[in-house]
């Protein structure tokens, strides 16, 4: 046998896979396209594929994501799916609950009004044929987006954005977790049943059968972290090691899901945007600048910052002092020196330098000066005010209780 027929000997079940996944991927598209009206499918903006080892903390987690991505729904968890009442109508059927049927299921639920804003899908995709569908999913919303480009519909068909998110523990770890949630759950139920008080928690074999409980860490691997991972170079890829405290392992998620324009944007708006420099790039530079700044105003004109500086020591600090403990302090002044070139520029990097945060606010004032007998009419000459605003971190003080 050549080398060539032995590739496409190995490649061959992959390309079934691709092939029977286009199949059911369109049967259902085309459904949906019947049912709702292709100007309606509306599947949410955002969707956050959340997979977890046994034991990992997805429970625990979940409304921590949601707030993080201010989600309101709870997640779609396709087992509950799979019990419900179109489910349980094909299985009355006879029929088996398989890719076709779980694409449609879930797909159907996506379009729900109350998942538009977003949604965290638990336990999709579980097979390589529903990781196709998925990718598929995601290349029919950019058409859509496309095709609804110039009409008003195009609000509907936000940028999409794939999240999968990995919490992950090792084997040993995840069956520790499950069987210390067997004996809680145990001491849980008895004190329900005694006391009459409370709901009972379910009772998973695998809680209590550390065999078992290997068995379901093993299927985790080989099933549903395996169809996550082989998305991780198309959509946003989010590994979280959960075995660290939980403070922690809520740290990185925040850190993982917070708020990244280039990624939620549209592109276009993106584009528009990005003339603005970020904050955070102006601030990485701030300080090197501001010296920079300082050094340039003493060797360039020196007898200006000197002035400068002694007005602020000899005039404004004394009343930034009064005021130390509020940690704001409002100034007047009418000296000339701040109508020069330069001077209100040098007085606010001086106050920053110093961890102070000052503005201005110049502010025009016609004052009478005399009545001209012929005109009638009153002369006024203008005068400047200058108005400094100086934050600061203020004085904590003990007040009487």
């Amino acid at each position: 046998m050549s080398n060539t027929e032995t590739v496409k000997k190995s490649h061959a079940p992959a390309d079934l896979e691709v092939k029977d996944a286009q199949l059911i991927f369109n049967s259902v598209w085309e459904e949906l396209e019947d049912e709702y009206g292709k100007e309606k499918l509306w599947f949410p903006k955002e969707l956050i594929l959340l997979g977890g080892a046994p034991g990992a903390g997805k429970g625990t987690n979940t409304d921590f994501i949601r707030k993080v991505r201010d989600i309101s729904e709870r997640p779609i968890v396709v087992s509950e799916l799979l019990d419900s009442p179109e489910a349980k109508a094909i299985k009355a059927r006879g029929g088996m609950v398989g890719d076709r049927e779980v694409v449609g299921l879930v797909f159907r639920k996506l379009l729900q009004p109350e998942f538009r804003g977003g949604a965290i899908l638990d336990g999709f995709p579980r097979t390589k044929v529903q990781v196709e569908c998925l990718k598929m999913l995601y290349d029919q919303m950019n058409t859509l987006r496309l095709e609804f480009a110039d009409s008003p519909e195009l609000v509907h068909f936000k940028q999409p954005i794939f999240h999968i998110m990995v919490l992950f523990v090792d084997e040993s770890e995840s069956v520790a977790r499950q069987l210390k949630r067997g004996r809680q759950t145990i001491a849980h139920n008895e004190e329900v049943q005694q006391g009459g008080i409370g709901e009972l928690w379910e009772e998973r074999p695998t809680d209590f059968n550390e065999d078992l409980a290997r068995n379901r860490y093993r299927v985790f691997k080989e099933n549903t972290y395996d169809a996550l991972v082989s998305l991780k170079q198309i959509f946003h890829y989010h590994f979280i090691n959960a075995q660290a405290p939980l403070e922690v392992v809520q740290e990185n998620i925040l850190s993982e899901l917070e708020y990244q324009s280039s990624l939620e944007l549209d592109p276009r708006t993106f584009q528009s945007l990005q003339r603005i420099p970020l904050a955070s790039e102006i601030v990485r530079h701030a300080r090197r600048e501001l010296v920079t700044r300082l050094d340039e105003y003493a060797i360039e004109n020196p007898d200006l910052f000197n002035r400068v500086v002694r007005s602020i020591q000899d005039t404004m600090m004394p009343i930034v002092v009064r005021h130390a403990i509020s940690g704001y302090a409002s100034i007047n002044s009418e000296d000339p020196l701040w109508a020069e070139p330069e001077s209100l520029a040098m007085l606010i990097d001086v106050f920053s330098e110093r961890g102070y945060h000052a503005s201005v606010d110049v502010r025009r004032h016609n004052v009478p000066q005399r009545f001209d007998m012929t005109t009638g009419k009153v002369i006024y000459s203008k005068k400047r005010v200058y108005r400094f605003l100086v934050r600061f971190s203020g004085s904590e003080i003990r007040r009487g209780g």
